[in-house]
Order: structure tokens, then C-alpha cells, then sequence
């Protein structure tokens, strides 16, 4: 039998704990998600191409402090969104408390922020967010919760890829998606969780915790 010195079992050991730290290290960045288009251009008479990849549109909402939510908001932030009302009695209160995880773990991180759409805002005026949002006991200017224009708000779920529509059969007359949606700094989408699902709310804040390292 083959008898190793102990200094090279203490060798074979430090490789051993090199390799499995490194295969805990992924450094393979977060993907683009949604449809991408190449452009074409001339550079010094050779054809160069671009891709352009999907972005969330411009928007202009309220949040419940009365102030106009834009793109500017999150200027050199990325964020997470998700889309609400406030008397659902579903499967909001459910992603809320996973939200709450997210801002929770980053609630002095200002490199990220929070937005919560609401799909009922007939209803969910700007105090009832108000409200809402003192309920979870929130500081600052870290999670916003807006109001706007009932069609430019159920474009905005679409243009995140959360299906939501008015249904009187449903309980709070409004059917929904709980997913939770990460954007980078470019308002491209990067990971999405279902926010009924812990697990899934785990593995973003991991995703989250990977594209903060990729934009800073």
C-alpha cells in the first residue's frame, strides 16, 4: 500500500479545499431575458453587428407618497417589481411577505430599489398606498407603491410578462400572476421568481446578490 507523507496529505488536502471552493463560485453571468433584435451598421466599410436586447418601456406612475415614479427614479439602480392590490385576498399577502424579504436584506443597500405595482387603481388611491405601506412598516425610499392609469398599469404587468386581467369570478374581481421580476440598470429583465414559491424568493436574492456584483 502506496503511504502518503504528511506533509502531502496536507498538500492533497489544500487542492482538495481549492477545488471545492471554486466549484461554489459561479461567475457566469445572469442571462437577458425576452426577445433580442440585431441591428446592422457600416464601421470603417465592414458590417457590424449589434444585438439589442428587450428593455422595460417608459412608464410614469405615483407612488404613495405622491411623488411621479419614472425611469429616472432608478437611474443607476437595479430593481425588483411585482404587481398587487390591496384588498386581494389571494395570493398577495403571500408574495408580500417574500417581498418584504428582499427589501429586509436590502433595505440599507441603496444600489437597489423595490417597486409594487397596483392593479386596482380605482380603488388603491394614493393614501390607501399610504397606508398599505405603513402597515409594513417601511422606511424611506426604498419600495415604492404606485397608482396610475388603469390601462398604462396592466400594460406595464405585460411589458414585465406577468399576466393579470380584470375576472368578476375571481376572488377581488382581478387574476394575477405573483412574480417577482429582477431589472438591471438598463431595465433589462435578468431573473424572475414566483412569490408564492420561498424557494424560488431564495434563489433570487442569490440572483440578486450576483447582479449586484455584475453593475458595480
Amino acid at each position: 500500500m502506496l503511504l502518503f507523507s504528511y506533509s502531502s496529505k496536507i498538500y492533497l488536502s489544500l487542492i482538495l479545499v481549492v477545488l471545492f471552493v471554486a466549484c461554489q463560485i459561479d461567475n457566469t453571468p445572469l442571462p437577458i431575458l425576452g426577445e433580442r433584435d440585431i441591428s446592422e451598421k457600416i464601421v470603417d466599410g465592414k458590417v457590424v453587428k449589434d444585438t439589442i436586447y428587450y428593455a422595460i418601456p417608459d412608464f410614469n406612475f405615483t407612488n404613495q407618497h405622491g411623488k411621479s415614479i419614472t425611469p429616472n427614479t432608478f437611474e443607476d439602480k437595479i430593481y425588483v417589481s411585482d404587481f398587487f392590490f390591496t384588498s386581494c385576498p389571494t395570493i398577495c399577502p403571500t408574495v408580500k411577505v417574500q417581498m418584504r424579504r428582499i427589501y429586509d436584506k436590502y433595505q440599507s443597500d441603496d444600489r437597489l430599489l423595490m417597486v409594487s405595482h397596483t392593479l386596482d387603481p380605482k380603488r388603491d388611491t394614493v393614501k390607501k398606498l399610504l397606508d398599505y405601506s405603513k402597515k409594513l412598516q417601511l422606511e424611506g425610499d426604498k419600495w415604492h407603491f404606485v397608482t396610475g392609469e388603469k390601462d398604462a398599469l396592466y400594460d406595464m404587468a405585460h411589458a414585465y410578462f406577468v399576466s393579470a386581467m380584470e375576472d368578476p369570478d375571481e376572488p377581488g374581481g382581478i387574476t394575477h400572476s405573483g412574480k417577482i421580476i429582477l431589472a438591471d440598470k438598463q431595465k433589462r429583465i435578468r431573473a424572475f421568481a414566483d412569490g408564492t414559491d420561498a424557494e424560488q424568493v431564495t434563489q433570487l436574492l442569490k440572483d440578486i446578490d450576483k447582479l449586484l456584483d455584475e453593475e458595480f
